[in-house]
Formats: structure tokens, sequence, C-alpha cells
């Protein structure tokens, strides 16, 4: 190759670049340096440059010259040192201008939180929470940190490439550094350059979009913490209406906006988009119809966030409601996932929700034999509500007789209670009370069957209700 033989006239120190030769010879003519051979030149390479055969064989003579002669001086030592002090001196300014740019960008952090940041508090109490500090104090750091990475880049990628293009060794690779950034940068610089309109569309689209959510959620969040009251519109639906609200106007910005993003008419955004959507189809069905049981739920209002309720057998306390999810935390303190979709198609019982106002109705049921008389069972029933803490007193307890069984009349006992999260706790205490009770006037409890009269009554004196081990302790919710 010609370089190659260039590079070998270089390295060969008895070749006088001002002595090269011209020797014509046939139709070609050769620039020589004694025995060696640079180049040849014909005829049609002089036509194809558009100037004459010895303008052009003596162009190419002191290029091949000042080529042999760069060569030379980059390698020699004298320039190898001045080089190298040049690289320390870089160095030493690259590492200054490094920390330079650290406290720069620290004391701006600084102002801005102390200046910049003060200013959009007071402005977003007086934008009423429209514009959110918090927010703007993130997009701010976030834009300092990328500004002084995207800085110190630059200047490492400018020192590598001034450092390695002072030595022939690695000049070539400084070159390929400096083309393998500045071009794809020049392509993206033209591409926006040319997106630029459609860019600042959708900037603007996004800020009008990102006002008009700003002033929807706030309407909807005063609907949540009762600021704002509609007829017929209950707070628990503010932010689930926000949230399909807010879908619906993204959606018709997605639309809005698509035409307009760079690429977006290309055959692979095209594809890609395409792919997407085959993905949503086949795994979204599930997703997709728990979420719209979730809002079903929602806007039904069986049950609210704390309530106590019992879907398909399982009891627990609501402890968080999603687009997707139902949780609940069952009485003995497990959670419990269920799938909106199922919470949707179970019978629900809500026991909080008259709780309160009415009172929830706990009920127990014993069977007493018929030589008892009903006017003292009830009594005792009623005796064993009275010594119980935690019921109500209006309404009061009520006893019914359920049915005349074959050995025992069924008694159902009823009371009410308004605090629903210790209703097992209530109805031990209940259960408690009615056995002590019917003990102390020994009479049986023929529950849960009857075969024959026993010779004594199956009942437990008060003198062996405390028989070791057990403690005579007071009972939280037991007699008054």
């Amino acid at each position: 190759m010609v370089s190659g033989r260039i590079k070998g006239m270089a390295e060969d120190t008895t070749v006088d670049p001002k002595n090269l030769q011209v020797v014509k010879e046939g139709d070609l003519t050769y620039i020589k340096a004694g025995k060696l051979t640079a180049l040849g030149l014909a005829a049609s390479d002089a036509i194809r440059e558009g100037i004459t055969m010895e303008v052009l064989t003596t162009l190419t003579r002191e290029r091949i010259a000042g080529a042999i002669t760069n060569y030379r001086n980059d390698r020699a030592p004298r320039t190898l040192l001045i080089n190298s002090g040049y690289a320390l001196l870089v160095t030493a300014l690259t590492a200054l201008l490094l920390w330079g740019i650290l406290r720069l960008f620290f004391w701006l952090n600084v102002l801005a939180q102390k200046r910049i940041m003060a200013r959009v508090e007071r402005l977003e109490s007086k934008s009423h929470y429209i514009i959110d500090a918090e927010q703007i104090g993130d997009m701010l750091g976030g834009l300092l940190k990328t500004v002084k990475v995207v800085a110190m880049l630059l200047v490492i990628y400018f020192y590598l490439n001034l450092v390695l293009g002072l030595y022939p060794w690695t000049r070539l690779f400084a070159q390929y550094l400096f083309a393998l950034t500045f071009d794809p940068l020049r392509t993206i610089g033209l591409g926006l350059l040319k997106a630029l309109p459609n860019i600042f569309f959708l900037v603007i689209l996004f800020f009008i979009i990102r006002y008009i959510l700003k002033m929807i959620r706030l309407y909807f969040v005063g609907i949540d913490q009762g600021r704002i009251q509609v007829k017929n519109f209950e707070r628990e639906w503010g932010l689930p209406t926000y949230k399909i609200v807010r879908l619906l106007i993204i959606s018709f910005a997605v639309i809005v906006a698509y035409p307009y993003i760079p690429g977006s008419s290309s055959d692979a955004f095209k594809g890609v988009s395409i792919f997407l959507g085959v993905i949503f189809s086949l795994g979204s069905s599930s997703v997709l119809s728990n979420i719209i049981a979730g809002y079903t739920i929602t806007y039904r209002r069986a049950f609210k966030l704390g309530d106590r309720i019992m879907i398909n057998d399982l009891t627990g306390d609501v402890v968080d409601r999603s687009v997707l999810v139902t949780r609940l935390r069952s009485l003995k303190n497990e959670e419990i996932v269920i799938p909106n979709s199922i919470v949707l198609n179970s019978d629900i019982i809500n026991y909080s929700t008259e709780a309160v106002s009415n009172g929830l109705i706990l009920h127990t049921t014993v069977g007493i034999g018929y030589e008892v008389p009903w006017r003292q069972v009830e009594a005792i029933l009623l005796l064993a509500a009275e010594r119980t803490k935690g019921l109500r007193t209006e309404p009061k307890p009520f006893v019914l007789q359920q049915s005349l069984g074959d050995f025992a009349v069924n008694y159902e006992l009823n009371v009410y209670i308004d605090d629903v999260k210790h209703m097992i706790q209530l109805y031990s205490a209940l259960h408690r009370n009615v056995l002590d009770v019917f003990n102390e006037y020994n009479v049986q409890i023929m529950t849960p069957n009857y075969e024959r009269d026993t010779e004594q009554p199956k009942v437990v004196p008060p003198d062996q209700w405390y028989t070791p081990p057990a403690k005579k302790t007071p009972d939280k919710a037991g007699k008054s």
C-alpha cells in the first residue's frame, strides 16, 4: 500500500524528504527516494483532478515530503518530551476544572434550596397547592445533577481527546473517539432540530394536561376530605372517580399527542405498538375484570376501610381496597387477599354498617329442659346479658324461643353491641356469664344432645368455679 511505503521511507533515516526524485517511466511518473518508490502517477490521475501532470507531480511530491517530515517530528524525543509536559499540564487543569465544577454545583444546590425553593413554597400556598413545591424541588435537583454530570463528562471527553492527540501512537484513537461521539450527536441534533415544532407542541400539551389534572384533583380531594359536598355523591367516591377521570384525560392526551411523537410514523414504532397491544390484550383480561370489579365495589358502597365484613365465610377487617384486590385482616391476625372479581360475585356481610347507629345483634342459643319454667330461663339469660360488659343497654337484650325440640326448648339470647372489633371477645364473655348464671340457679343446659336424665344435675356449684389451677382475677367483660 502507498501509506505503508511512505511510512517505510519515513522510518528510513537515510531518506531525505528534500531529495525526493520524480522519475518518468513510460506512461507513469514515479516519486522515489533512492531505490524506494512511494507511488506512481498516470495521466488519467491528472485529468481526474483537473490539473496538468507537472502540477500534480509537484503537489504529490510536496505532500509526501511533508508527511515524512511530520512523521519524524512527532516521534522526535524533544517533541515527545514537550507533549508529555503539555499532557501533565492539561491533566492538572482538568483535575482543577472538575473540582471547580463540583464546588460550583454544590453552591448552586445550596442557593436553590435557600432562595429558589423558599419562593416556590410561598407560591405553593398562594396557588392553593396547584404548584407542588416538593415536585419542583426534585425536578430542580435532578436538573442540577444532570447538568453537573454532563459538564464533567464533557471535560473528561475533551481531556482524553486532547491528550491522546498529542502522541502519534494514540492519535488515531483520538480521531476515532471524536468521530464516535460527534457523528451520533450530529444525527441526534439534526433529528431534534427537525422535530422541534412537534416537541414544542408536546411540551405545551403536557403542561396543559398537567394543569387540568391538578385542578380536577383539587376538586375531588376536596370531596374526599369533606370540604366540597355534592348531592348524592359519597365522600369515598372522590379519589376513585378522580382516577377514572384522570385515565380518560390521559388517554385523550395520548391520542392527540401520538402523531406528534418523533418517529411515530416509522415502521419500527408501529411494530412496537402492535407488539405491546398484543401483549396487553393477552395478559389483561383478568386484570381488567378485577379493575372493573374494584370500581364497581366502590360505587356499590358495600364496605369501606376499617369495616368488619364476611366474604365467602372469610371474616376480617378491611385494611386495603385497591383496584385489583381487597385485603382483610382476619380475626387471627392473618392477611387475606381476595381478587375484586371474586368479591363482586360474592355475598358480603358487613358487621360495621349499622353497628354504631342501630347496633349489631349478637345471639347465642341454649337448650333447656321442659321442666324448667321458660320465664326463669329468660330471666337467667337476661341476667347473663346484664353482667356482660361492653353490651348496649339500649335497645335492651331480648330472648326468643326458637323451637320446641324433642327433649328441650331452644332459647336464643339477643344482645346489641356497637364495637364490632371486639365481637369475639364479647361472645366469649357472654357465654361465660350464661354458664355462670345457669350454674348459680342450678339449671342444667341440655344442648347439644340429650339422651336421659342424670342422677345429679350437670352443673358446677359456685364454690367450685375457681378449682386449681384457676385463679380468681377481675374479668374485663364479665360480671358488672
